[in-house]
């Protein structure tokens, strides 16, 4: 199985409480591996997933939840 990164890009301002709950919500999806904010650039947030079982685009959704202009920014 091949995985790969994607990196997403949310406001600045998003609390401690919410990038969790973004963390949580990205974990519990089809296909993920791994999704956390850099310890330190809270702004930034890396998922590992499977490109088989979940799309980016889906992922960003998720994280479109509690930031609309959260982008999308590779790896």
């Amino acid at each position: 199985m091949d995985f790969a990164d994607i990196l997403i890009h949310v406001h600045p301002t998003l609390s401690a409480g919410q990038r969790a709950k973004i963390e949580e919500a990205l974990g519990g999806s089809k296909g993920v591996v791994s999704a956390h904010f850099s310890p330190t650039h809270s702004h930034m947030l890396t998922v590992a997933y499977d490109p088989e079982a979940a799309h980016a685009g889906q992922l960003l959704q998720i994280v479109r939840e509690w930031d609309a202009a959260a982008t999308m920014a590779g790896l």
